[in-house]
């Protein structure tokens, strides 16, 4: 079993941590919405998931230096790193829900540094630095995960700002810049990946979970703008709040105009052209952007007294929840049948999109 733990863990997807991601986010809505019990489990899975990727993560990095590398300059791959980021964040917001903004501020600080590491090392390694060209042709889905770090650093900040008083106004600077950047990436990114699509052929291996995450990428930018409009008066937030409500509406309309969208290019992927349906860590990248709608709308709607967007996201919380349910118990048979069970070492290696 040994050979097949050490083969797991050289083959480990940087996106991994969307596993964190989704069972966070799904937590904070279920605390949001009274169930304390449901949310107090998931948030022992997202704490369980985080320490135990950062531990396999740390082991990869000492033990399979190579293959780290190999990430970084795929462009294909490079971006799931930034799941990390925007995991650790969703834990922070978490536990600061919780009284614990001792560990919200912790946390915030390395993954802000990572962020900004990561904001400039990816793009220039992974895009720039890539030998064949054309790049474009690379550009996928998880290119959205750059977004979704970005804003939850926003998250994070505005989630500290009420209580770090002596900080209110960097955090409230952080919060807005964060935030700010996060809309430009989008911009960007949507650009480049709605140019692949339209100027290279697209299969049903081309339309893979990650994809998700260009929803996902909307619906946190609406979440982080809702938190932002929630907090004190400060220069930088004065400055932005109208602007920042009034976008908040438009891109949670824009996610959900993509959510049909997302579910026919899964049904022509999967029902039309015959791709199987099975466990993938791709489709954690579905889960999270369906927990962050949920949790997007219910936070729009308080803070902008809009219920009928609330309540859509009170609804849409359970149906991330039976998705999440059903692609962790495909995670944890997949871990044993292919670590524990398997005969040999599984030879072929496992990435973030294909």
């Amino acid at each position: 079993m040994g050979d097949r733990v050490r083969t797991a863990v050289e083959s480990l997807t940087p996106g991994y941590f969307a596993l964190v991601m989704g069972s966070g986010i799904i937590s904070i809505g279920m605390q949001l919405r009274g169930f304390r019990v449901l949310s107090i489990a998931l948030l022992v899975v997202c704490a369980i998931a985080f320490l135990a990727l950062l531990a396999l993560t740390g082991w990869r990095f000492v033990a399979y230096r190579a293959a780290v590398n190999d990430d970084f300059l795929n462009p294909r791959r490079a971006f799931g790193f930034f799941t990390f980021v925007a995991g650790t964040n969703v834990l922070a917001v978490r536990l600061g829900m919780e009284g614990w903004v001792w560990a919200t501020a912790v946390l915030l600080v390395p993954s802000g540094l990572a962020w900004l590491a990561l904001g400039y090392v990816v793009p220039w390694t992974a895009v720039l630095g890539h030998q064949e060209r054309p790049v474009l042709v690379t550009a996928n889905g998880t290119w959205f995960i750059g977004v979704v770090a970005s804003q939850s650093v926003a998250v994070a900040a505005a989630t500290l700002e009420p209580v770090f008083d002596p900080a209110r106004r960097e955090l409230a600077l952080l919060a807005v810049m964060s935030w700010s950047v996060g809309v430009f990436l989008y911009a960007a990114t949507g650009v480049l990946v709605a140019l692949r699509l339209l100027l290279y052929p697209v299969g049903p291996e081309d339309l893979t979970p990650p994809y998700w995450v260009a929803m996902g990428a909307l619906a946190i930018t609406v979440l982080a703008g809702a938190r932002i409009v929630e907090m004190a008066d400060a220069p930088m937030v004065s400055a932005t709040r109208e602007l920042i409500a009034g976008f908040a509406v438009v891109f949670w309309s824009f996610a959900t105009w993509l959510i049909p969208v997302l579910v026919a290019a899964g049904w022509w992927r999967h029902g039309l052209r015959g791709v199987p349906l099975r466990y993938d860590a791709t489709l954690w990248s579905i889960i999270f952007p369906l927990g962050m709608y949920a949790v997007a709308g219910i936070y729009l709607g308080d803070a902008d007294r809009l219920p009928v967007v609330s309540a859509v996201g009170a609804g849409w919380l359970w149906l991330a929840f039976a998705a999440w349910a059903l692609v962790l118990v495909a995670m944890v048979r997949h871990v044993v049948v292919t670590v524990f069970l398997a005969p040999r070492a599984v030879p072929r290696r496992r990435v973030l999109i294909d």
